[in-house]
């Protein structure tokens, strides 16, 4: 072979150079891209703190929202019964078919059951005076329009005793509705927590007692409860007070324990009648929002009475508090009431609706609330009084939608506007939601 000349040497030299640059080049590059793959993949499965622009980012967390919406007291009078009355049975289905499409669009629909349903073994059915007992076909009709709930401590929870007591929760229950207030055991808790869309809600009923500041045993409208029943209704005796506050205050921890992310008190309480709160209702609310109760719901007077937003001393808690709701059906028209009673308002209720919202750090807040006036109209179908509950979220459309009965619509939304329509609005400018309860411009 002949020797390689000096040039022909060089040029091999600088092959051979080129080629192991080559080489560590493509090296570097392999290497590099091993490690960028990793770094990527180390991030995918959560095990790589690194951050890379091309890492998917999570979807948001939705809000959540639950909507609860309330009405007053569900009577049953003797004159309701009799109208109710057909050939084979009772038929109240009247009562709420203008209302069932609120309770049914909302996350829970609560009402306060203020009869019993004892039954007729031994005894008959009856509104006041002798006691409240009214058909099982009351309660058909409540579960048929949507109300998920029932409050059923208040002053005549005891008018068909204990045993009547046992058995309006079997007979609301048997019907899928919820109730509170009184139970049949003490195994059941006294309040609840319900679970709404995501958004967990504390609720609790009480009543206050006819008992004396003096008296061991409770009374409930004069009514003494036996041993075994007492602890079985959640009430309060004014004349001692601060057991009520002890009482509360643990069953407000407990619901929190169990997840309650906002707490409802419901009140049975106040004078019958008055629009106005007493002394007691205010001293009251103003307690349970120190405590941290976010909404508190009264019944009991059977008429409107006034809304209040209220601060905990501590100003810690913001608190709704709807001193009454007024009647939801009742056979108390103006024509019937004692002279103590103002004319028309036993006719009138509100139908409380409000919604939470649940951001994705969990912070619940009241982001609508709205009191809706109702007026219960009575009417004769051959012969005998019926009744049904009209809502008004909108008075001239109410009118407008019913025409026969436009004016006293009119009057009871007037009566009510009168009472809570400042509070109401009050409440809806702190909160910022929509100012509803106005009156249209003449």
């Amino acid at each position: 072979m002949a020797k390689r000349t000096k040039r022909q040497q060089a040029i091999l030299k600088r092959r051979i150079f080129l080629s192991f640059c080559s080489l560590v080049l493509i090296a570097a590059i392999a290497l590099l891209s091993f490690v960028i793959g990793s770094a990527i993949t180390g991030d995918n499965n959560g095990n790589n703190s690194g951050n890379n622009s091309s890492t998917p980012k999570p979807e948001p967390i939705p809000d959540k929202f639950a909507t609860i919406v309330s009405v007053g007291d569900i009577m049953c009078h003797n004159t309701q019964i009799q109208g109710a009355k057909t050939n084979n049975g009772y038929d109240f289905s009247e009562y709420f078919t203008e209302l069932a499409p609120y309770f049914k669009s909302a996350n829970l629909a609560i009402g306060n059951l203020e009869t019993t349903f004892g039954g007729t073994d031994g005894r008959n059915y009856s509104g006041n005076p002798g006691g409240f007992n009214a058909p099982d076909e009351l309660s058909a009709a409540i579960a048929n329009s949507g109300i998920g709930l029932l409050m059923t401590t208040n002053n005549h929870t005891y008018d068909t005793g204990f045993s009547g007591m046992k058995r309006t929760l079997d007979v609301v229950r048997n019907l899928g509705i919820q109730t509170n207030g009184s139970r049949k055991d003490e195994t059941e808790a006294k309040y609840i927590v319900k679970d709404l869309n995501g958004i967990k809600v504390g609720i609790i009923s009480y009543t206050y007692e006819t008992t004396s500041a003096t008296q061991t045993n409770k009374y409930l409208n004069g009514i003494r409860l036996s041993a075994e029943a007492g602890p079985l209704v959640n009430s309060f005796c004014y004349g001692k007070i601060d057991e009520f506050y002890a009482e509360a205050q643990e069953i407000i921890t407990k619901m929190k324990q169990d997840g309650a992310e906002y707490i409802t008190f419901y009140m049975h309480w106040g004078d019958e009648y008055k629009r106005t709160q007493n002394t007691w209702q205010k001293t009251i609310a103003q307690k349970l929002s120190n405590m941290g109760v976010n909404m508190i719901i009264g019944g009991h007077p059977h008429v409107v009475q006034p809304i209040e937003y209220i601060y905990s001393e501590d100003g810690q808690t913001e608190t709704v508090c709807v001193y009454s709701l007024g009647n939801a059906v009742s056979n108390q028209r103006r024509s019937l009431m004692p002279n103590n009673a103002p004319k028309g308002h036993t006719e009138d209720g509100l139908m409380v609706k409000y919604t939470l919202k649940k951001t994705a750090d969990g912070t619940v807040t009241l982001v609508d609330f709205e009191a809706i006036p109702t007026w219960v109209d009575r009417y004769l179908v051959g012969g005998k009084h019926k009744y049904t509950i009209y809502p008004m979220e909108n008075l001239e459309e109410a009118k407008t939608k019913y025409p026969n009965i436009a004016s006293r619509l009119n009057e009871s939304y007037l009566r009510t506007k009168e009472i809570m329509g400042n509070g109401l609005t009050n409440v809806q400018q702190k909160i910022g939601c929509e100012v509803t309860f106005t009156i249209p411009a003449e």
